[in-house]
C-alpha cells in the first residue's frame, strides 16, 4: 500500500519537481536576474532596473565593444560586489580619450549611446585577458579609469534582456 502511494506521488509530482530543478539550474548557471544599483550607468540604466544576465553563452561568443557586463569587483578591503559597466576596450586594445573623444588603437570611435562628459586619459594598453570598462555616468562611475582593467575571469556575464521596468522590457542593445 505504501509503495503504491509513493509511486502515485512520484507519477503525479515528478514533472513539477523536474521543472523546478531545471529552472533553478538555469537560474544558477545560465541566466540570472541582476539589479542595477546606483547611477553609474545613467542615463542608459537607472537605479532599480532589473536585467537578465547571460552567464554562459558569452563565454563561447566573444564580448563586443559597448556590451553591458556585470563584473565581480573586490574593493581595497577585499569585500566583493557586483558592478555593471559598459565594455569600452577589448583584449589587446589601446584605449584613450582625447578632447572628450574615444580612441581605440589610435583611431577615433564614435560612441552611439548617451554618456556624461569623459575627461581625457590614457593611453591604456590591455593584455590579452583584460577589458576596459566604464559607466555611462562618467562623473560618478567607479570603473577602469580608477580600478584598472578588468580580467576576463572577473566578468560574470553580459546583460541580454531588461525585464523591469516593464516599459523598458526587451533586448538590452543599448
Amino acid at each position: 500500500m505504501k509503495n503504491e502511494k509513493f509511486k502515485k506521488f512520484i507519477k503525479d509530482y515528478l514533472p513539477y519537481i523536474l521543472i523546478i530543478v531545471v529552472v533553478l539550474l538555469i537560474k544558477r548557471f545560465v541566466i540570472s536576474p541582476v539589479n542595477v544599483v546606483g547611477d553609474s550607468m545613467y542615463p542608459t540604466l537607472h537605479d532599480g532596473y532589473v536585467m537578465l544576465l547571460d552567464e554562459i553563452y558569452y563565454k563561447f561568443d566573444k564580448l563586443d565593444r559597448f556590451d553591458i557586463v556585470v563584473i565581480k569587483y573586490k574593493d581595497s578591503s577585499g569585500k566583493s560586489e557586483l558592478i555593471i559597466k559598459r565594455v569600452i576596450g577589448l583584449p589587446g586594445d589601446t584605449v584613450s580619450y582625447d578632447k572628450g573623444k574615444l580612441y581605440i588603437n589610435g583611431k577615433y570611435i564614435k560612441e552611439k549611446f548617451s554618456h556624461a562628459e569623459t575627461k581625457d586619459f590614457g593611453p591604456v594598453t590591455l593584455d590579452d585577458d583584460e577589458y576596459f570598462v566604464m559607466g555611462d555616468n562618467r562623473t560618478v562611475s567607479l570603473d577602469s579609469r580608477y580600478i584598472g582593467p578588468i580580467k576576463t575571469k572577473d566578468i560574470r556575464g553580459r546583460t541580454i534582456i531588461s525585464i523591469y521596468p516593464f516599459n523598458k522590457f526587451g533586448k538590452s542593445d543599448y
